[in-house]
């Protein structure tokens, strides 16, 4: 069990320093969207991050700060850092999108540059933060992250008209943003909904399938990892991750999304919402738009918009 008042301080740490970003309703398709895009940094993942890095003390502030990030999490964890005066150090990918490189670099962060993928970011990380004593900030093995995400789901729920038996389709990579949607809506405690009401899958892209073997299959093994526009759920999941245990108990299913499916939910937020989304965060809506998801209504979150604009004026004009 996810400890509730760890939500509850998380809410109140954070509320001066993000958006309670808005809920939409598109009646055909019966779906209701959490604009994430609109957060700090353009993504969800600042939540967790300033909850977090806010939750230390300032004896371990002094020590700095490390991550690892596809983009997204390193603005949030460089975010909170410049806030609290704490130096950080983000470790990325050789291949990270440029322009989330140079957002990193804006807010402060120091980005060390790894030859591979995510994989190999998290690894040199991790390894940097046990050599030098500084503070490591998993962008979801951590409590306190997964605390900052849960606010989303606390948010949706006052937005939400009614208590119906809603579908909750949520994009997943390590499964921070999961389990701490999980940790609400399926918690009695937590919410006065029925977790009974409630339905919960995981959304990943067919080329960084982790997380939905280790749900479907216990194991994450064999699997290779192909390039994708979903970059911020690339990457296997770290040994032992606190996540795992939380996604088996909340999540009721996990699906995969082709890449194809992904580029059409971007052209379709685009031109149906006049919405800029990024890959990882398509998947949901990728969901519902592929028929993979039927039962309504359904809740969708749009979990970050910081996609190389390039890379979305081709897709758009296609």
């Amino acid at each position: 069990m996810f400890p509730s008042i760890w939500i509850e301080e998380a809410h109140n740490r954070i509320a001066p320093h993000i958006q309670h970003t808005p809920l939409t309703h598109d009646e055909n398709l019966d779906l209701f969207i959490k604009w994430e895009n609109k957060q700090v940094t353009g993504s969800f993942k600042a939540r967790g991050a300033i909850n977090k890095i806010f939750s230390l003390q300032p004896w371990e502030l002094k020590r700095g700060i490390v991550a690892a990030s596809a983009g997204n999490h390193g603005q949030g964890v460089a975010l909170a850092s410049r806030i609290t005066g704490a130096s950080s150090i983000i470790f990325a990918s050789e291949h990270a999108v440029p322009s989330k490189i140079d957002a990193m670099q804006r807010l402060g962060a120091e980005v060390r540059l790894v030859p591979g993928g995510y994989a190999e970011a998290e690894k040199a990380g991790i390894d940097f933060a046990k050599s030098s004593g500084a503070v490591w900030v998993s962008p979801y093995n951590d409590g306190q992250v997964i605390a900052g995400q849960a606010t989303i789901a606390s948010e949706i729920l006052t937005d939400l008209p009614g208590t119906s038996d809603y579908t909750w389709i949520v994009p997943a990579g390590g499964g921070g943003l999961i389990s701490g949607i999980g940790a609400v809506i399926k918690t009695k405690s937590v919410s006065d909904i029925s977790p009974a009401l409630m339905t919960l899958v995981g959304v990943q892209s067919v080329a960084s399938p982790f997380l939905f073997h280790l749900y479907h299959h216990g194991t994450q093994e064999g699997y290779e990892e192909l390039p994708s526009l979903a970059d911020g759920l690339s990457g296997p999941v770290e040994a032992n991750s606190l996540t795992i245990p939380l996604v088996n108990r909340y999540v009721d299913d996990f699906i995969l999304v082709s890449e194809e499916e992904i580029i059409e939910a971007i052209r379709y937020a685009w031109h149906q919402y006049q919405e800029r989304i990024e890959g990882a965060e398509a998947v949901s809506l990728a969901a519902v738009l592929s028929g993979k998801i039927t039962r309504r209504p359904v809740v969708i979150i749009i979990s970050g918009g910081n996609i190389q604009s390039e890379i979305h004026q081709k897709i758009i004009t296609v």
